[in-house]
């Protein structure tokens, strides 16, 4: 490792960089970084010079193109270098260090439905293929945005009002969109489903996150929709956690960013999380639905088991649901804003 930043592991010599590390080279043998620079920038633009170490004798050159840091290493490793003092220079390309991440998230996620073990929510993995994620993203960004404070929406059917957290069933904006009636096929026969729960989806948020982007633990609102909600994962992946309060106890309001909990709060409430990888289609039901908020860390960077996970540069949600036409009936009073004690 060097303290620049740079690292020259070995077997790099036929990996081509931009990049030099280059020994018996620097002011501890007479060299300064303006000699040193006047004398590499002859094979191209030299972005900078770098002390490789803390021995004053091994330096890092940048150049702007690797065509010529090729030039140079043909032309100076190995050999006296006059301009250099004569210097014999030993030069092998150099890469940026990677820097060890990690993930200040540790909770267990889980993988699959069956390992969450919450009732009502399941998760499919390749609900769709890539072929299928292209096109829909395509579709949705040759379309208007509406530009909320950290991600943008679009909205089909009926726009969801984020002011009231419900919708405004009365005013319509036309039938779903054609490029997802495939989607609501395989929707039609989600593994689980019964005929009387397959119920026609006519309401449609799309959300696009930026990295580290997440969402506010909700329950999306009783009385706004059905049972059955369902969320399509595109462009890159994310963790989802669940959180169940006891009754009675201290649940966060719906627009609270709640991502680090302190140790006396956990213990007030359960905790669960699955891994929802790209093309995965969740949904949400019975009590996975009405009695557990949902939430997205803010992250940038999650850990899944062994494994830390990148966010992509991009995640977009499309998230089906169907407006209810009436209170919400559940039985989870403590959660249902049709039931609450005023």
């Amino acid at each position: 490792m060097t303290e620049s930043g740079f690292t020259c592991p070995k077997g790099l010599d036929n990996q081509f960089s931009p990049n030099l590390y280059v020994a018996n080279c620097g002011p501890a043998v007479g060299l300064s970084f303006d000699i040193i620079k006047s004398v590499f920038g002859t094979f191209g633009e030299v972005m900078g010079v770098h002390a490789a170490d803390n021995s004053g004798a091994r330096v890092i050159v940048c150049f702007h193109e690797v065509t010529a840091a090729q030039a140079a290493i043909k032309a100076l490793n190995g050999f006296p270098c006059p301009a250099l003092r004569g210097r014999t220079l030993h030069i092998r390309y150099s890469v940026p260090r990677q820097q060890k991440v990690q993930s200040d998230y540790s909770l267990p996620v889980s993988l699959s439905a069956s390992e969450l073990a919450t009732p009502g929510i399941h998760l499919v993995h390749e609900f769709i293929t890539a072929k299928e994620e292209e096109e829909l993203l395509a579709a949705v960004d040759i379309r208007p945005w509406k530009i909320l404070s950290k991600r943008r929406v679009q909205h089909y059917g009926h726009e969801f009002l984020y002011e009231t957290r419900n919708v405004d069933s009365k005013q319509f904006l036309g039938e779903l969109p054609s490029f997802v009636s495939h989607v609501l096929e395989k929707i039609m026969s989600f593994p689980g489903l019964d005929e009387n729960n397959s119920k026609l989806m006519d309401q449609l948020t799309v959300n696009e996150y930026p990295s580290g982007v997440g969402l506010s633990p909700h329950i999306d609102t009783h009385s706004a929709f059905d049972d059955l909600i369902f969320s399509l994962s595109l462009a890159g992946p994310c963790i989802m956690e669940f959180r169940k309060y006891p009754e009675g106890t201290w649940k966060p309001p719906d627009d609270v960013i709640v991502d680090k909990v302190s140790s006396s709060q956990c213990s007030t409430f359960a905790r669960k999380a699955i891994f929802l990888p790209a093309r995965s289609m969740l949904l949400l039901s019975g009590e996975g639905r009405y009695a557990w908020h949902h939430y997205i860390p803010h992250h940038k960077i999650d850990t899944v088991g062994d494994h830390v996970v990148r966010r992509s540069s991009r995640r977009v949600s499309f998230t089906f649901r169907k407006v209810r036409r009436g209170p919400c009936c559940c039985k989870y009073k403590q959660y249902c804003d049709s039931q609450m004690v005023r």
